[in-house]
């Protein structure tokens, strides 16, 4: 009975903590940490860890990641993606294949791997692809295997926006493009490409929000498991 008490969440006060997400969408519970407090989210995370739930926490700077590592010795910071992940379970491997994380250069690597290291702790092999530009196309062409081989295709590009496009018309598999806030000031943080990518030519292109790594990585997560087994 006490196990039913806390399903399908929990309430910590300054929380509800979805205990049944991972049953009705296939993966856990996420937590932004941007606007939390050091407490709220080593509360949330060892809460997700109590019930066997591997826990990721997105949006986390330095000090914070610091901060956490050493109240949760499990818990590991990666300052790149400003990430935190907690594994409790094995990550069980799921989907078609790989998905590919392209960068149009290196200044977007932070949301590309914020997107990356998500994608794997989903379950999924992830081909990284950084620095492939329409200013050196002939980058991107050389990757051309990486990009065939993969089920999903995750493109981020700042400026203006154009590797969804190229990308797009290279393979025949979904492209979720993320515009990011790199770019000069005509770029608005990152408009100039949000609506380069909405108004993209290529057809299997979707479009996430600005500098939304995760979101792209849980959509093409969702995308690489429909008809898996």
């Amino acid at each position: 009975m006490g196990s039913l008490r806390d399903l399908p969440f929990k309430d910590l006060g300054y929380a509800n903590v979805d205990h049944h997400r991972a049953l009705r969408v296939g993966i856990p519970e996420v937590v932004l940490g941007a606007g939390k407090s050091f407490e709220q989210i080593a509360g949330i995370v060892e809460e997700l860890a109590s019930g066997g739930q591997n826990a990721l926490v997105t949006r986390v700077d330095a000090e914070m990641g610091k901060r956490l590592e050493a109240k949760i010795p499990a818990l590991r910071y990666d300052p790149t993606s400003r990430t935190a992940q907690l594994v409790s379970q094995p990550i069980v491997r799921r989907g078609h294949g790989p998905i590919a994380v392209v960068t149009a250069g290196t200044s977007d690597i932070p949301v590309a791997e914020e997107a990356a290291v998500t994608a794997a702790l989903f379950g999924n092999e992830v081909l990284r692809v950084f620095d492939v530009g329409v200013a050196g196309l002939h980058r991107l062409l050389a990757r051309r295997e990486a990009l065939d081989a993969a089920s999903v295709v995750i493109v981020i590009a700042g400026m203006e926006g154009a590797l969804a496009s190229v990308v797009g018309g290279l393979v025949s598999k979904p492209v979720i493009a993320v515009p990011t806030s790199i770019g000069y000031g005509a770029s608005f943080g990152g408009v100039a490409a949000l609506l380069s990518m909405l108004n993209s030519c290529a057809s299997n292109v979707t479009v996430v929000n600005i500098d939304n790594g995760f979101g792209a990585a849980y959509a093409a997560t969702l995308m690489n498991r429909i008809g898996a087994s």
